[in-house]
């Protein structure tokens, strides 16, 4: 059975120094292309994903314009498509990433599954193309995006191991909420060192 690694939202803006850095992002980044580089036949296919939101609107009443952001649903600009922001982190190799997806263009969006590659094909398609049924996933961050990726992922069918290691999130509590929600939700949490 194929697997995939989805990588999500590994980007300037939400490792620290970021617009909504979290603390821990930039080892999400070193570890996971780490990973990659001691086990470069784990994955049959890489996916990254990267929030790339309009400069010129409030994204869907994403970014908070008229009021200070509630830091639920509405929250100060960050990964403005083509800014410094937006990019990979520079520990992420990206030279190890197939697919590249992109997300929230001008509208609110979580999971890695409200996006499209170059191709224009969601993930879903991408996924099936590539025959892939089980999925490993790390990234940013624990409480939001990762969250809503994996919980799609398994509605979509999928079996899901969320990398614990290779995680990092907003808060802790939140985060070890979110965590016991993907377990229960059918997710097997796990450290990357297991195969």
């Amino acid at each position: 059975m194929a697997r995939a690694l989805l990588i999500i939202d590994v980007q300037n803006d939400f490792t620290e120094g970021g617009a909504l850095g979290v603390t821990g992002g930039s080892a999400v980044a070193a570890g996971i292309t780490r990973l990659l580089a001691e086990h470069p036949h784990r994955y049959d296919l890489v996916v990254a994903s990267r929030d790339w939101h309009h400069g010129h609107d409030d994204n869907g009443g994403h970014f908070a314009v008229d009021a200070a952001p509630d830091f639920v649903t509405t929250w100060p600009a960050h990964c403005v498509a083509g800014t410094d922001g937006a990019d990979y982190h520079p520990a992420l190799n990206r030279d190890a990433i197939d697919v590249h997806i992109l997300k929230g263009q001008g509208v609110p969006a979580y999971s890695i599954y409200e996006g499209n590659a170059q191709t224009g094909d969601g993930l879903t398609a991408v996924l099936d193309q590539a025959g892939v049924r089980s999925l490993d996933i790390a990234g940013i961050a624990t409480d939001y995006c990762v969250r809503a990726s994996a919980l799609d992922a398994l509605r979509d069918g999928r079996t899901v191991r969320v990398l614990t290691d290779l995680v990092a999130g907003v808060a802790e509590e939140s985060s070890a909420k979110a965590l016991r929600e993907l377990r229960e939700a059918g997710a097997v949490l796990s450290s990357s060192d297991r195969e």
